[in-house]
């Protein structure tokens, strides 16, 4: 990596894990550190890509697994060309919540799309994280906390329980094969908790 690219750190995990508060709150750290910082998310992060967003979360929505895949592709190409690689080209720290590892994890292990394929894609993506936290939290809490959620279910929080033991099990595999990129964090302690652990260990 130059000296002159900025740092890319990724937030994963499954649903209710607190991804988008921790991203939200080293935002804010970094930034009260002098740094720009650049916070986005996926599906999403451009105009096309929240259209395409809006499109996959709707419970109406009815997709094959293939056509999903494709469209997070889609939409991360769009994000990746338009915001993610202009802001490390100045010097930027981007936090995303959720990158190809949600891909990975929700239609490679959950909807049981090749995993060779969708590592194609990646691939073609050409762009890898600095740093990915991923957030491990146990079922129990995650159910809590998307009770407490005030939005309805998307189409994802719709897919039960076997679907989200697939998604957890996808994220453990990811992390245990790529351990330099991939820091996983216990999500289940109160956010205080979760915040000091993440900060114990950025390495960016």
């Amino acid at each position: 990596m130059s000296a002159a690219r900025g740092i890319f750190l990724t937030f994963e995990g499954g649903e209710g894990a607190g991804k988008s508060t921790a991203a939200a709150r080293l935002a804010a750290h970094l930034r009260g550190a002098g740094r720009e910082v650049v916070l986005t998310r996926e599906p999403g992060g451009t105009p096309g890509a929240e259209a395409v967003r809006k499109l996959l979360l709707d419970p109406a929505t009815s997709l094959s697994p293939l056509a999903d895949t494709m469209l997070h592709f889609a939409a991360r190409a769009d994000h990746v060309a338009a915001v993610i690689r202009p802001a490390l080209a100045r010097g930027a720290t981007v936090i995303c919540d959720r990158f190809y590892d949600s891909t990975m994890a929700y239609q490679g292990f959950g909807m049981t799309v090749d995993v060779g394929a969708i590592a194609a894609l990646i691939r073609m993506v050409g762009l890898t994280p600095d740093q990915t936290f991923i957030m491990e939290v146990s079922e129990s809490v995650a159910k809590t906390r998307l009770q407490g959620r005030r939005r309805g279910a998307d189409r994802y929080d719709l897919m039960g329980s076997e679907f989200f033991a697939r998604v957890a099990a996808g994220f453990r595999a990811i992390a245990a094969a790529d351990p330099e990129r991939c820091t996983v964090i216990n999500a289940d302690a109160d956010p205080d908790t979760v915040f000091s652990a993440i900060l114990a260990g950025l390495k960016c």
